[in-house]
């Protein structure tokens, strides 16, 4: 009875000593998926998930265990968020783990991304707490890698937007004067040819007949009879008036010398049913809602007539306030106003910008492909005239495509002082908010220059930061960019992202880089090595980057690097 005593407390001692006594095992590898893998930026970050399967009758029942993932790269490493696990005997409130049954870990993996992390390895540490005493297990790799290729995404190469000059070769003017008569009556009375009115016409068209800088285009003549008396009567009143009053201009202008004036033109309404209705509609007439009434639901102009009449108590109105208005000729002169030719506003800008007016300043901007010279038109254009903000946002413009962002960032505050809610000035903040990783601010601003043509650039590149790679590529639409092509890329839709980077107007570096790419996505060697190659000639970073990129791990690229 005492050896079978015996065997029985030494099994149960072996029982305390395999759940709880024992320190734990090393994790093995294989007990460990991580997806994706290799890891994957995704906006700014490497998010990832490590799935563990601890098999049955591994996990000590009083130890807790303190995973951490540590992303190893070069001669750094980034610890992230640990996570614990506890065995079943253990007092505490993380998730339990089953000695007898084993069971599935998860431990969430998030990086901010930097460009080093491109060639790097993803490890698990362990810390274990059993009972008073802690140790360390040895680290278990479980990732290789970050495909990095959404990093490519950058707000440097969206074009800023300029504020646009309002600057027009040719102004059309107009010069008007009107002759009045009195009822019933077609002649011009002496004293109508010497209103203030009438003078300032005739002084304004010999002024234009002197001045090489207008051209006088076209004269023309409207004449009109009130829609009193019966049609047949008005509509031979306004054609006197017409003629006569085309008399009068061709005299006048062989008066004045007056010979270039292209063309001139006369017509007459009979009854002015049009202005009357205006007149009456802008006027203080008690009635003058019955009478639009009636207006509207007469269309010949005699029963309208005989309605209006009908109405004792305001005709009498009508005929001393509204009618007499309407008995008149307009004599109107469309004159083209010559502006400055390019040569003389560049002349102008070179020898004295103060004599070009703000939209001929603007306007000179676009006529340089020269960066320099553009940004010191702006430059001018904010010293003379400081409370214009195009000149300073495209100022700002043309600093952030020199990448002084600092610099461009203050004339586009001086802009967004002078024009608040300014589209074009909201989208270049926008931009150097996502310069500045500030993407709350880059959202608020693009919200507010919605509609502003370019500005889907801009928030395609946003929305690539915030990893929504389908609001991207809605974002970018049919637009022809590296930044467009790369969010088809990611969207793998590899056939559409090859059409936008053939049809980028001037390739670069990263044009070929990603030209390349999906030579690898697509299996397609010679599109790899060649492109590469056209990417590393233009920049030669590129190589360092190729040669790290998993990307194309699974190509030979020493003829193409070395």
């Amino acid at each position: 009875m005492r050896k079978k005593l015996s065997l029985t407390l030494a099994a149960g001692v072996a029982i305390v000593l395999t759940g709880c006594g024992k320190k734990m095992n090393q994790f093995a590898a294989d007990y460990f998926t991580t997806n994706p893998n290799p890891l994957e930026v995704v906006g700014t970050s490497v998010p990832a998930t490590v799935t563990g399967n601890v098999p049955a009758k591994f996990f000590v029942k009083n130890a807790t265990v303190t995973v951490t993932p540590v992303l190893v790269y070069g001669n750094y490493q980034t610890a992230g968020s640990p996570v614990a696990y506890q065995g079943e005997k253990v007092r505490g409130n993380n998730p339990v783990v089953s000695y007898a049954n084993g069971g599935t870990v998860t431990i969430p993996v998030n990086y901010p991304y930097t460009p080093e992390m491109i060639k790097s390895e993803l490890y698990l540490d362990f810390n274990v707490t059993q009972g008073n005493k802690q140790y360390v297990l040895p680290r278990v790799k479980v990732a290789d890698g970050v495909i990095a290729t959404a990093a490519l995404a950058t707000a440097a190469t969206v074009d800023p937007a300029i504020a646009p000059d309002k600057f027009q070769r040719i102004i059309n003017e107009k010069y008007s004067a009107d002759i009045r008569f009195l009822i019933n009556q077609a002649n011009i009375r002496p004293g109508e040819l010497k209103t203030a009115q009438m003078e300032t016409f005739n002084r304004d068209l010999a002024a234009v007949n002197g001045d090489t800088a207008k051209v006088l285009k076209e004269i023309n003549i409207s004449s009109y009879a009130s829609p009193d008396g019966s049609y047949t009567f008005n509509e031979q009143l306004a054609e006197k008036r017409e003629k006569n009053t085309t008399t009068y201009v061709e005299n006048k202008l062989k008066k004045d010398r007056i010979t270039e004036f292209g063309e001139l033109t006369a017509q007459f309404t009979p009854e002015d049913w049009e202005g009357f209705q205006k007149l009456v509609a802008n006027s203080n007439i008690q009635d003058k809602d019955l009478i639009l009434s009636v207006l509207s639901m007469y269309k010949d102009p005699e029963q309208r007539e005989k309605e209006i009449r009908n109405l004792a108590s305001v005709f009498e109105t009508l005929e001393t306030d509204i009618l007499p208005q309407l008995r008149y000729s307009r004599i109107t002169a469309s004159v083209d106003v010559i502006g400055k030719s390019d040569e003389q506003i560049n002349a102008l800008f070179d020898t004295d910008p103060s004599k070009l007016s703000v939209d001929e300043l603007l306007y000179a901007a676009t006529l340089t492909d020269n960066l320099a010279r553009r940004k010191a038109i702006y430059q001018a254009a904010t010293r003379i005239y400081p409370n214009d903000f195009r000149g300073f946002n495209n100022l700002g413009a043309i600093q952030f495509e020199e990448k002084d962002y600092a610099a461009a960032q203050a004339s586009l505050k001086k802009a967004e002082k002078l024009a608040p809610s300014n589209a074009e000035v909201q989208m270049n903040l926008g931009l150097i908010a996502l310069i500045n990783k500030d993407y709350a601010t880059a959202n608020r601003c693009f919200g507010n220059a919605g509609g502003l043509a370019g500005v889907g650039d801009a928030l395609g590149v946003y929305y690539l930061k915030q990893g929504d790679t389908a609001a991207a590529v809605r974002a970018f639409g049919s637009s022809k960019t590296n930044n467009a092509a790369l969010a088809q890329i990611l969207a793998k839709d590899y056939s559409k992202a090859k059409s936008t980077l053939a049809a980028i107007p001037a390739p670069d570096a990263t044009t070929y880089y990603l030209m390349a790419v999906l030579g690898a996505r697509t299996n397609n060697s010679q599109m790899v090595t060649s492109n590469l190659r056209q990417a590393v000639k233009l920049d030669k970073d590129y190589a360092t980057r190729a040669a790290n990129d998993i990307e194309f791990s699974k190509f030979n690229l020493s003829g193409v690097l070395n």
